[in-house]
């Protein structure tokens, strides 16, 4: 019977150990889980800003800005028929620097404060307005180069040297 008795408290010994180290091992194994933060539900809407027509198949690109300013790379969606682009990744509390690029017409960009659950954005694109030239006349808030009639002005006739009076 002395035989037994030890064997038995080693076998009990043996049970209750391994479901405490199991347990100890469960509470430090692997990564926490984090949960993703949440989203801001984004619709741009592009349309033409001399009568409201909506702009397809411009190039619409969202680049997030996280809180420490830092780029998080670009996204770039298309407009659909209606002129409107949806996105729902990017996280409320971030910036969303916005850039429109459409064949005829003005590049547009600006900055977002992502701070709702949804935003909706809509775009008025303008067609490219003429090239500032410094030879042309302009309003006098602007510099501008010689007027028109300066340009015409006839060259002074030069005398042959030593025909002066």
């Amino acid at each position: 019977m002395n035989r037994v008795a030890p064997l038995c408290r080693v076998v009990v010994a043996v049970a209750l150990l391994i479901p405490s180290s199991l347990l100890a091992q469960e509470f430090n194994r692997g990564r926490k889980y984090k949960p993703p933060p949440a989203t801001c539900d984004i619709t741009v809407t592009v349309v033409k800003a001399s009568n409201g027509k909506p702009v397809e198949n411009a190039a619409v690109v969202f680049h997030p800005i996280d809180d420490k300013g830092k780029d998080a790379g670009g996204m770039e969606l298309k407009t659909d028929e209606n002129g409107t682009a949806k996105l729902n990744v990017i996280p409320i509390g971030d910036t969303l620097r916005l850039q429109i690029i459409a064949t005829g017409f003005q590049t547009f960009g600006n900055d977002y404060k992502i701070t709702k659950a949804s935003r909706e954005i809509t775009i008025k694109l303008r067609h490219p307005a003429r090239q500032f030239s410094i030879y042309q006349k302009h309003t006098d808030a602007q510099i501008g180069g010689p007027h028109v009639e300066e340009q015409r002005a006839k060259p002074q006739a030069h005398e042959p040297p030593g025909t002066s009076e």
